[in-house]
Order: structure tokens, then sequence, then C-alpha cells
């Protein structure tokens, strides 16, 4: 029996970590993530071509630059204020703020620091700006239903941060 591979309409799992240029490991999932190959999916463009053709277990590593990946980090989503001006609740740091513009939009974003009775908040992925580096484990492939086909696999699998 032939191996399954990956093309286009197959439903492929796997597992990854990211490493920064460093080589230290950033976020990581034991377990599999799923995705509709070819079709809509929130893949890097990237990796998914780098994801064709592989078999179970094929091991892939790619490395994105910010344009590729999480985009370059823009000065202009972090802000700075004085610390009583900051809800009791929001005053450590990794919490989490959600904001509104004057036209409705929201963003999330991560308080980062908080130094001299003044805390910071960006509301860039924090891993934006950063060369990174995908390792991915090919873990299965499957031909998707039609279901998978319109509407993509779900759920998809929370990343585990170490």
């Amino acid at each position: 029996m032939t191996k399954p591979i990956v093309t286009r309409d197959q439903v492929v799992s796997f597992t990854y970590s990211i490493q920064d240029e460093a080589g230290n490991i950033v976020e990581q999932s034991d377990f599999p993530i799923s995705y509709v190959h070819g079709g809509q999916n929130d893949l890097f463009e990237k990796i998914e071509a780098a994801l064709e053709g592989c078999t179970v277990g094929d091991k892939v590593k790619v490395s994105l630059t910010p344009e590729e990946g999480f985009g370059p980090h823009d000065d202009n989503l972090s802000y700075t204020d004085d610390l009583d001006n900051v809800p009791p609740e929001f005053r450590r740091i990794g919490a989490e703020v959600e904001m509104m513009n004057d036209q409705g939009e929201t963003r999330k974003f991560i308080v980062t620091q908080i130094e001299n009775d003044k805390l910071t908040v960006d509301g860039n992925h924090p891993l934006a700006g950063k060369v990174i580096i995908f390792n991915i484990k090919v873990t299965d492939i499957r031909a998707a239903s039609p279901d998978e086909l319109v509407q993509g696999v779900e759920p998809m699998a929370a990343p585990v941060m170490h």
C-alpha cells in the first residue's frame, strides 16, 4: 500500500516547535494540529509549501522572516502610562488588555513592562519583528471530508507555551 502524501484536499496533522534565532524554543505543540492542505487555513504560505509532498513521519524545518511570519514590530502599538491610571487587575507582566479605537476595532495588548511607576502594553504579536524557525513533524494524512473542504478542520489545537 502506498503511503499517503501531502497534496491538495488532504487533512494534514503535525506537531511543531518554534525557535528564535538563538535556538530557544518559544512555542511548542506536542498535540497534533490539523488543516486542509491547499484550502482555507491559517498556515503561513511558506510552511504549507514546505509540507507539499511530505509523508507521515517526515520532518521539515522552515525559517520565516518577520515579513513571512508575524510581521514587523510596530512601535506605534506600544503604549506607556502612569501606573495609577491602570486598573489593579492589569498591573502585572503578561496581563492581557483589550482596547478599542475610535472606529470600534479591538486589539489585544499585553503588559510587557512595569518600571518607575509606569506600565507599558504592547499590541504586537510576541514574535513580531523576529526571524523564527518552525520544526514540524507530519503525524497523519487523510482525505478531507466534503464538510472539511468547505469549513476546514475543527478544532485547531491550542499551542503549549514553554
